[in-house]
Order: C-alpha cells, then sequence, then structure tokens
C-alpha cells in the first residue's frame, strides 16, 4: 500500500512536465437558465482532440499547439453547437458557451460503472433524485428514509425510526455509500445505514437496482450512492441560510422542533470549496389520534448535527485534487419510556419516565474522501484515486435480555484505496469504447459491544483486495454492450470470545451463550461477473436485458454472537453470490415518460433470519425472488404535470433443496426482506411562475403469506400487513430573487395507521404507529 502512495507524486510529477507548453482552452458549459450543465463533450471535428466536461460543467481542453480551431460541443437532451476559437501560445483562453434544450434531456449517472456516462449507456434500472427532487421530499420530512421510501420504486418503506430494518432494494440488503464510500456495516448490519447522512450535504442520490458487485462486499439489492454537493464554480462566495420550524397538527403540545443551517460555496483562482452545517431539533412524535409514539428507535427528541466541507484544487488543466470531509451525529433524549403494546390490538405507546443507560442514537459517523484525478495520464487514459475513511459508531436501545441488562453498540473503521482508470478506444468506424479498470483495498474492522464492554460480536478484522473490470462498446452509435468481472479475495480475522450470556425467551432463564469459541481466520475468494445490452436509438423505446453477480459476506456478526460450536472454523459462515437477471426499457412518448423493468434474483445461499427459542438463527436454503417495477411521468400543460410508480416484489425459500420453489415445504421469505406491494403518485401545479404546489401519495398494500402457530400467535417477519395510503403536500414560494418559503405536510390527511415494520415485526414492543399529520415550515435565503 505504501508503493501506491509513492506513486502519486510520481505520477502528478510526470503529467506537470508533460503539459508545459501547450496552449489550453477553459470553460464552463451552462443551460439557457444559467445553469452549469454536466459532462457537455467538447471536441474538435476531425481529430481525435476532445474533453468532457465535469459535475460542474468546467472544461480544460489542452492542445498541441496554438492557432484557431472549430470546437463542437454535444450534451444528449440539448442541441449541439459549433464555436470558432482561437488558442494563444502557452495562455489559458476562457470561453462560457451555452447549450439550449432539444426537449430530449437525459440524467448522469456515475456509480454505475465509476465513469460518468448517460442513463442511455446504462443497461440497468436506475433512479436518480436530483437536488429539485430532494429539496421537494426535504420540506415534507427531513428523514431520509422517507425521502427514498417516496422516491426509489422497489425500495422498501421506511420504519418511521431511526433504523432502516426492513427498507431492503428489491427483497435483498443494499450498498449505501457516500462518494463511493461504503457506510453499511454487512458483518454486522445494524440497519442505521441508510440515515447517515443529512439531505442538506446531497447534491443528488443515485440508486443502481440489482445485485452488483462493482463497489464491493453488500450490494445484494443494489446500491445508493449519496453524491454530496459541489462548488459554486461562478463566483468567489455564494451560500444559503436556512431556518425552519415543525410540529404536530394534532394535540401539538410539546411536538414542536426547529433546524438551521447555513451552506457556503465559492471558487478562486485554481480553487474551489463548499462548506455546510445543519442542526436540527425534533419535537415528541404522535400519531394520528395525539398519542405519543413509542421512544425506542424513534425520531421524537432527537438532536441531529451535519457539518460537511469540500476543497478542491485544480493543479493544473489535467489534474485536480478533492478534499471532502462530512460528520453526522444523531442522538435521542427523550423523557417517555416504552409502555408495549398487544400485537394487532393496541400500539405500543411512550409514557413519562426516565430513560435507562446512554442516549441512543449515532453520536457520529465521520467520513474523509481524498480524491486525486488526472486526464491523459498515459495517452488518452484517465486515473482517478481515492483514499477514504470512516468512523461510525451508533448505540441501540436498553434491553433486559442481558443479565442485569444493557445497550449493544456497532463499530466500525473503514480504511480503503480506490484505483480506477479509463482507457477509450475505437476500432473503424461504427465501434468505439472504453475499458474502466482497477483495484480496490479495504480493511474494515467492526464490532458489537455492551456500553458497559461486555462483547457480543468481537472484532472482526476484513481485509479485502479486489481487481475489476469493465468492458463498455457501443456499435453504429446505438447498440451498447457492457460486461465485466471482479475478483473478491477476502481475509476476516476472529479472536478467541465468549458468547455473552442473556435470556432464554421459552423458559425466562438466562442460560443462552456462555460458550468459549476459539477465534481464527476465514477465507473467500469468489469470480463475479456483470453484462449487458442496450439499444437507445428510438426514443419510443430503449430496451435493455442484464445479468449481475453480487458477492456478499452477509451477517457474520450475527452467526458469531449466537454459536454453538467451539471453533470459528465450525461455523457456517458461507458467502452468499446472488445472480440477478433483468430487462426493462425507458420510453419518450411526446409528453409522456415511461419506464419498466421485470428481474428474477437468486442465490444458492440465503440470509434469512428464523427465530429459533428466542434467538435469532440465519437458514442458508436456497432463495429466488422476482418483481416488477413500472414509472411514469406527464406533462399535461406547461404548468401542470403528474407521475405514478408500482413495484411487486415477491420471493421463496427452496426448503428441500431441490431446485423447485414450488413444493409444499417450500415458504415465502419474511416480511423484513420482502415488502408488500407499493404505489406511489404526485400532481404538481406551478399557478404562477414563482409558486408551486405538489400533493403527492405512498400507498403500501397488502402481504399475507403466513399463518399463526398453534397458539394463533404469529412469530417475527411473519405477522399480515393490511393496506394504508398517506398523502402529503408541499409548497414552495419564491418571494424575490433571494428569498423563498416552503410548507410541507407530512400525512396530511392524519391517517392513523400502524408502519409496514410494525406489522410484519410481529411483537408487542415493536407494533407502533405511524406518525401523524406534521407541518414543516422554512424559510431559505440565497446569496
Amino acid at each position: 500500500m505504501r508503493s501506491i502512495f509513492l506513486l502519486i507524486p510520481i505520477l502528478l510529477g510526470v503529467t506537470l512536465s508533460a503539459n508545459a507548453q501547450q496552449a489550453v482552452l477553459k470553460g464552463t458549459v451552462k443551460t439557457e437558465t444559467g445553469d452549469q450543465l454536466p459532462f457537455a463533450n467538447i471536441s474538435i471535428p476531425g481529430s481525435k482532440t476532445g474533453v468532457v466536461a465535469n459535475k460542474s460543467g468546467v472544461f480544460i481542453l489542452t492542445l498541441a499547439k496554438a492557432g484557431t480551431y472549430k470546437i463542437k460541443v454535444t450534451s444528449v437532451g440539448y442541441k449541439g453547437m459549433e464555436q470558432t476559437v482561437t488558442l494563444l501560445p502557452n495562455d489559458t483562453t476562457h470561453q462560457e458557451i451555452t447549450l439550449s434544450s432539444n426537449g430530449d434531456l437525459q440524467e448522469f449517472v456515475v456509480s454505475a460503472s465509476r465513469k460518468q456516462e448517460t442513463l442511455d449507456q446504462v443497461p440497468s434500472s436506475i433512479t436518480i433524485l436530483g437536488a429539485k427532487d430532494l429539496a421537494i421530499q426535504k420540506g415534507i420530512s427531513n428523514n431520509i428514509s422517507d425521502i427514498l421510501a417516496n422516491s426509489v420504486p422497489g425500495l422498501g418503506f421506511s420504519s418511521n425510526t431511526t433504523g432502516n430494518s426492513g427498507q431492503t432494494l428489491r427483497g435483498r440488503e443494499i450498498l449505501v455509500m457516500i462518494d463511493g464510500i461504503p457506510q453499511s456495516t454487512p458483518l454486522r448490519n445494524g440497519g442505521r445505514d441508510i440515515r447517515s447522512i443529512d439531505p442538506s450535504a446531497i447534491e443528488r442520490v443515485e440508486v443502481i437496482k440489482g445485485a452488483t458487485a462493482i463497489y464491493g462486499n453488500g450490494a445484494d439489492g443494489g446500491l445508493i450512492n449519496y453524491i454530496t454537493k459541489k462548488a459554486n464554480p461562478g463566483q468567489p462566495l455564494s451560500g444559503q441560510t436556512t431556518i425552519g420550524g415543525n410540529t404536530q397538527l394534532k394535540n401539538a403540545q410539546h411536538t414542536g422542533g426547529w433546524q438551521v443551517g447555513q451552506l457556503l460555496s465559492g471558487s478562486y483562482k485554481k480553487l474551489d470549496y463548499v462548506v455546510s452545517g445543519h442542526y436540527e431539533q425534533t419535537g415528541v412524535y404522535k400519531d394520528a389520534k395525539g398519542v405519543v409514539l413509542s421512544p425506542d428507535y424513534g425520531l421524537g427528541e432527537t438532536q441531529l448535527w451535519n457539518a460537511y466541507t469540500k476543497i478542491g484544487y485544480n493543479i493544473n488543466p489535467l489534474n485536480r485534487v478533492e478534499v471532502m470531509y462530512n460528520f453526522f451525529g444523531s442522538q435521542q433524549r427523550s423523557d417517555y419510556i416504552l409502555k408495549k403494546g398487544h400485537y394487532r390490538d393496541t400500539a405500543a405507546t411512550g409514557v413519562f419516565g426516565t430513560r435507562p443507560g446512554n442516549p441512543e442514537g449515532t453520536p457520529y459517523n465521520h467520513n474523509v474522501n481524498v480524491h486525486y484525478g488526472s486526464q491523459k495520464i498515459i495517452g488518452n487514459t484517465d486515473l482517478d484515486i481515492n483514499v477514504y475513511y470512516q468512523k461510525f459508531y451508533t448505540v441501540f436501545s436498553w434491553v433486559d435480555s442481558f443479565v442485569g441488562g444493557g445497550q449493544s453498540t456497532i463499530s466500525s473503521d473503514k480504511k480503503g484505496i480506490r484505483i480506477n482508470l479509463s482507457t477509450p478506444f475505437q476500432a473503424g468506424k461504427n465501434i468505439d469504447g472504453d475499458l474502466v479498470y482497477g483495484l480496490d483495498i479495504l480493511n474494515d474492522k467492526t464490532a458489537q459491544k455492551l456500553t458497559d464492554g461486555r462483547t457480543w460480536v468481537p472484532e472482526m478484522s476484513m481485509r479485502n483486495l479486489a481487481p475489476y473490470a469493465q468492458l463498455k462498446t457501443t456499435f453504429f452509435k446505438h447498440l451498447i454492450f457492457k460486461a465485466g468481472a471482479r475478483y473478491e479475495n477476502i481475509n476476516i480475522d476472529v479472536p478467541d470470545y465468549t458468547t455473552i450470556i442473556s435470556l432464554n425467551t421459552k423458559t425466562g432463564l438466562y442460560s443462552e451463550g456462555g460458550k468459549s469459541v476459539k477465534g481464527g481466520a476465514i477465507d473467500y475468494n469468489a469470480l463475479v461477473f456483470n453484462a449487458g445490452l442496450r439499444y437507445n436509438q428510438l426514443k419510443y423505446f430503449k430496451p435493455f436485458i442484464s445479468y449481475s453477480q453480487s458477492f456478499s459476506v452477509n451477517e457474520l456478526g450475527r452467526t458469531l454472537r449466537t454459536a454453538s460450536e467451539s471453533t470459528v472454523s465450525l461455523l457456517k459462515t458461507k458467502a452468499i453470490i446472488a445472480n440477478n437477471y433483468e430487462a426493462g426499457f425507458n420510453s419518450t412518448l411526446g409528453p409522456v415518460e415511461l419506464e419498466g423493468s421485470y428481474y428474477i434474483s437468486s442465490s444458492k445461499l440465503g440470509a434469512n433470519y428464523t427465530l429459533v427459542e428466542g434467538r435469532f438463527e440465519i437458514a442458508r436454503e436456497p432463495i429466488k425472488i422476482h418483481g416488477f417495477e413500472i414509472a411514469a411521468d406527464v406533462r399535461i400543460l406547461k404548468n401542470l404535470g403528474a407521475g405514478a410508480s408500482y413495484s411487486y416484489i415477491e420471493g421463496k425459500i427452496d426448503a428441500n433443496k431441490n431446485g423447485k420453489y414450488n413444493d409444499k415445504e417450500d415458504t415465502y421469505i419474511l416480511g423484513d426482506k420482502i415488502a408488500p406491494p407499493k404505489l406511489t403518485a404526485y400532481i404538481r401545479y406551478q399557478p404562477v411562475k414563482q409558486w408551486n404546489l405538489r400533493l403527492q401519495m405512498l400507498q403500501a398494500g397488502a402481504r399475507n403469506r403466513f399463518a399463526p402457530d398453534a397458539t394463533g400467535a404469529y412469530t417475527y417477519g411473519k405477522g399480515p400487513i393490511e393496506q394504508f395510503t398517506l398523502f402529503s403536500f408541499f409548497s414552495d414560494f419564491n418571494i424575490d430573487g433571494h428569498s423563498s418559503v416552503q410548507l410541507g405536510v407530512d400525512n396530511i390527511f392524519n391517517k392513523d395507521y400502524y408502519t409496514v415494520t410494525s406489522q410484519w415485526n410481529a411483537r408487542n414492543e415493536n407494533f407502533i404507529k405511524g406518525s401523524g399529520a406534521r407541518v414543516n415550515i422554512t424559510y431559505n435565503y440565497k446569496f
């Protein structure tokens, strides 16, 4: 690893000397409205010289000699243009270019293959939440789990808690990242990776659906990548101040909360920066009848902090270094304790009392990323190096299942390097493409201990070395073929430990655990593949097909903490390789945008929880999941639009392992993995230029796949889910060029309902209602 760091300054020196005498064209590509246009193509017609603008629309084109050139600028969804410029020797010429829309806008994605490309170039299902979408959803609810549930087809429902248990993607676990830094803790999944950053620091969210191994362990269902805010390169200082308040509408006493945020951004010469801070204090959360919700893992009475900064420096026209840091923290300090409910009869609620133990939540989540990028470092090959560090710590609620009671925590420290190279190629007039290849190095140390120091899961130290390559070939401009492979080489060290003594719920005695286990090393090696094909010439029908695999060491920590064997080597710790098959399409039919997909996901090993005498164990039978998603958006009038999406997921376990899934022994996958059908819809209206209105709907369908046991009770994951429908409202009014006011109302009709998670969970202490109508008012001042 030391040799990699030594290589960076050598590469910098070579690149600096190679470009000392070149003529340079530097500029910014913008839209008609003045917004930066990312990833436009700038080229010299008749030559192979060209460059792609960055995500801020800034480009730097370096030429071997000075002179007068005709440059061509193109971007999907915009009318191309040509312009003549004169470049002086040993000088930099600045040019601002404006492209007008042709009505066929196309978004860009970086997470699918680690290289900027349009959605038309990716043969898989992708959902992108841009800045405008995030602002609307954040105006209704600042909880990122709610935002994603309302926006991403195929993603499970929010639990209305600090965790994201049950919020799977297409029935499988998700790898959550911040700028490519993994937030998930797949060695011991605590379900707090989705809520690991505040939306105020996010520029856009990219959701890649289906099994993918391109970022490594844990992406069986896909990945969610939070792309953080970028600097505003247009002026030395700009910013936004945000002040807001929120409260329940029913029995509002003690429910008031507030937030304040500040963002500063700008650029000076070769330096650009963005700095932001956000603080939020929530009040008590209540249901539609004004009853206090259970405080366990609750969102009420919490304090949230987020501090973010990104500083970039353009070393020269082809080389850039960027440093990002984000701190997220959220802790609950409640005056309420849990009053258990009775499953399917009465809800678990909060009553006045002193909560035992430490404040619950995530005291800190630190993320640091240093990125170095170099264009044409060798020939036309581009280089990207990311060095990152994450330190995460979270605290769960007090439970009495340990001797004397206690609170468990999960800590995770990750250090990694990603080396990524991209080399374009051309074979004749009708075939071109690029090869993306590189190496990932990761060290992840994860443990689960009690706050008093007792070890529940010993520190697992994982070392991952993974080379990969991804080939994209375009035939006749419109037929795109992609294929890639990644080799996983994982070693996990586990120390000697003793399982913790806990309560056996069947006998009522503290008789579980106390087993001495000899540690050791666990090795995993696997080669995983992907391949896909997309045809994008026809605007009204752009189909794709794909096959992809993922690799994950799922929930090793849960296996260790319930170990009954004397050595780690005897435990059932085999990894999961998931296979995802998908076919889909995108269509533009005048004012109507359509997309749809059907998928099948299978694996020889599952990771489904079963409850055995009060403790969770992992069933390793084969599983098969299938489903479909469809979404539509329509511009009815210039100031009126609507949209809807529907997603359906189902999955079964091959209990007798005969390759069939319809035998009487075979069972459905539990509700903690398979979400019920989800329907979303919205209508937007702009009565005047400065005023936007939106009404949206979220419906959870019914799912009843399991019968109660002999006593008439349901066990974990098997509770039936009843349908419910929620409506939310958003209004944004621009007072002038600087000030605006947003009004959001979550659950505007004050629907009384139980969350999806509380229904399938089937436990008295977790039978919790959702929040009643809650209003959020925000004032923004931009300068």
